[in-house]
């Protein structure tokens, strides 16, 4: 079945990629029958509970819609004229930010309902249309799959957390970047530069095995403290260098790797240039990530090194503020060469 995902506006560029990575991981594949806007993403996926279990992974995106295959405003009030027979109330909407200036299409097509003995319902519909214009002016509709649960993320964001720093990721971003590595239930998922604990906790929520690494002891308690806030345990979260407590893992023992490296004025390297401390670390925990495990990481835009053992799959640019663009970047981990 075609499902388009209305991306939300944080980054588009951003949104589609992780779209793709979770509809891949439900065993869909980008719809060939995609309309081209920059703010929909176009998929095709098994079925309607793989539909809504991509909603339930997202951040980047607002919904699921299912397009009808009328073309014509007549053709969608005849549809609708035929559907009116339902006893369930439907709520009849125009997707917001395309114009339909006065309403005249949604009265419509809702009189066209209400015609057929159908019953509009707002409050609590138990289906929702929604009306688009394609990039040729021809009205659209589509029914609502399901919806991204927004307001969770906002539950999660620095502010309402117990232990707060101004370099945490935002729990979109840090959620589209566990997408980006294609993290499954049961993965087990590392980082190395766990901070307050975003990445590992985004990582949480889609139920992998979570284990952070921090030079810091205070970021460690603080883990610890927002961990425990959102009902979560890791598997392990241990104080020390980066680098050298990748020497405590087996090689392969990860399935992924996602992690937010420090940099900036904000960030301590406690002395040690950041792109030293990067590649340090990298090199020692790269080989802990099994073949065919991802790596996903961010750094500023132009910055960062490229590893021996990784492919590079992904890079996106999102824009932070006018001086700083930051890359969410995907690599897959290449096998070792046979000896």
């Amino acid at each position: 079945m075609r499902v388009d995902v209305w991306l939300s506006g944080e980054s588009p560029a951003l949104g589609r990629a992780e779209a793709l990575a979770v509809a891949a991981l439900a065993g869909g594949s980008p719809s060939l029958d995609e309309e081209g806007t920059p703010d929909t993403v176009s998929l095709e996926l098994p079925s309607s509970e793989a539909a809504r279990w991509l909603t339930d992974r997202v951040a980047l995106a607002h919904r699921a819609v299912r397009p009808w295959e009328e073309r014509t405003e007549a053709a969608l009030r005849h549809r609708l004229e035929r559907e009116g027979g339902s006893v369930a109330p439907v709520a009849i909407r125009w997707r917001p930010g395309t114009p339909d200036p006065d309403g005249a299409v949604v009265r419509a097509l809702g009189a066209a309902y209400r015609s057929g003995g159908g019953r509009i319902g707002l409050d609590r519909p138990a289906r929702v249309v929604w009306l688009w214009r394609s990039p040729t002016g021809e009205v659209r509709a589509g029914e609502e799959v399901s919806r991204v649960d927004r307001a969770a993320f906002s539950r999660r964001r620095t502010p309402r957390l117990p232990f707060q720093r101004p370099v945490t990721l935002a729990p979109r971003l840090a959620r589209a970047l566990v997408n980006l590595a294609r993290v499954r239930a049961g993965d087990r998922v590392v980082d190395p530069f766990a901070g307050t604990g975003s990445l590992l906790a985004e990582a949480m929520l889609v139920r992998a095995r979570g284990t952070g690494v921090d030079r810091s002891a205070s970021m460690v308690r603080g883990t610890l403290r927002n961990l425990e806030f959102l009902g979560l345990t890791a598997d392990a979260l241990r104080q020390a260098d980066a680098a050298e407590a990748a020497a405590g893992f087996d090689d392969g023992a990860f399935d992924a790797l996602v992690t937010d490296p420090p940099y900036g004025r904000a960030s301590s390297a406690h002395g040690e240039p950041v792109e030293a401390l990067w590649t340090r670390a990298l090199s020692a925990w790269v080989p802990k990530v099994r073949d065919g495990g991802r790596v996903a990481l961010v750094f500023p835009a132009g910055s960062g090194p490229e590893l021996p053992g990784l492919v590079r799959e992904l890079s996106v640019g999102v824009r932070v503020h006018r001086s700083l663009t930051r890359e969410f970047r995907v690599y897959r981990r290449a096998a070792a060469p046979a000896q």
